[in-house]
């Protein structure tokens, strides 16, 4: 990398891009976003103007030929993700991906095999594993701060902006729709925050007042852990006012979460047993900032990101297997790590 700033190349001009992670890289010193591709050459020259990035690309191969770009981020539509991952690690970039990986299991692992063979750093943009609430719930869980978990509940349902719903709510060959735009950061926080793995699956699904063409808005879910806790998802993009949050139940106390599955550094975390109930302290902190800092550090061999490829495999398996259930209307296996 460049001995004095390591540059950027986003792919995708997308909101997370303009909202979060700009700024995100920014704030690591000596990192810089100096190019910006999108499938719209118009597009990504407002997107560059309007945000002080010195060029656009006419496209993906311009970028990536750029000897100023080191590391790219990528955040275009989901069923993008494989070609443009896999591209980029063929220049040579290291990796930041948003979630999902890709729309298909076999092509995650794809990406992430790519990456090592290539020597290259390969991570999932799974943001709210760096939240300070989803933090303590695992540091608790970990400290047997509520004995043996055995339930788990995240409700993740909120009402979808506007400006972002597009393919999100009518483009299933975009790999649009609820269970992969949120219900597998459900699953990624699951796994992150029990220290477990998702065996079995069921689940059924919605499609609501935003839904078009059959693509799903709301889902519930119960998952089945190798820990042996039962875990609920409950996932939307049609509620407007209910809240967020986050539970984990054990044989000798509760751990309940609110206002933590959000892009903010916000909401509190509660420990409730014999003892009483008792908000616990947790130091905020912006969540794309601090995944940003974590693969800036990787990338010069100072510990790991925070969601590796393989988190990112495993968490879009659970989803898959979610959707899969939906359809089906039965209990979905999850293979086993490996």
């Amino acid at each position: 990398m460049n001995e004095t700033v390591t540059g950027w190349g986003f792919i995708g001009a997308s909101t997370v891009a303009r909202e979060h992670m700009l700024a995100a890289v920014r704030a690591q010193p000596g990192h810089a976003v100096v190019a910006i591709a999108s499938g719209d050459a118009a597009r990504a020259r407002a997107f560059a103007e309007e945000n002080a990035i010195p060029r656009a690309c006419d496209g993906v191969p311009a970028l990536l030929a750029d000897p100023a770009v080191q590391a790219v981020y990528i955040s275009s539509t989901n069923e993008q993700h494989r070609d443009h991952a896999l591209a980029a690690i063929a220049a040579g970039k290291h990796v930041l991906c948003e979630k999902p990986l890709a729309t298909a299991v076999e092509d995650a692992r794809r990406m992430v095999e790519a990456a090592r063979r290539a020597g290259v750093l390969f991570a999932t943009n799974h943001h709210l594993r760096n939240a300070a609430t989803h933090r303590k719930v695992r540091e608790l869980v970990e400290a047997g701060a509520i004995g043996r978990p055995l339930f788990a509940r995240i409700f993740h349902a909120i009402y979808l902006r506007p400006q972002v719903q597009g393919w999100r709510i009518d483009s299933a060959a975009a790999g649009g729709g609820v269970i992969l735009d949120i219900g597998v950061h459900a699953a990624d926080t699951l796994r992150f925050a029990l220290g477990a793995e998702p065996v079995e699956v069921v689940g059924m699904s919605q499609a609501g007042f935003l839904s078009k063409n059959g693509v799903e808005d709301g889902v519930m879910a119960v998952l089945r852990m190798d820990n042996g806790v039962l875990a609920q998802i409950h996932a939307a993009y049609t509620v407007r006012h209910a809240e967020t949050g986050f539970e984990v139940h054990g044989e000798q106390g509760s751990i309940v979460a609110r206002d933590v599955m959000t892009v903010r550094p916000a909401g509190e975390v509660v420990l409730r047993d014999a003892e009483g109930a008792r908000v616990m302290p947790v130091e905020h902190e912006g969540l794309y900032v601090t995944g940003v800092r974590r693969f800036c550090e990787a990338m010069v061999g100072r510990g790991q990101p925070a969601a590796s490829g393989e988190d990112g495999v495993r968490s879009l398996q659970t989803a898959l297997a979610i959707a899969e259930a939906c359809r089906s209307g039965t209990a979905v296996r999850i293979a086993p790590r490996g």
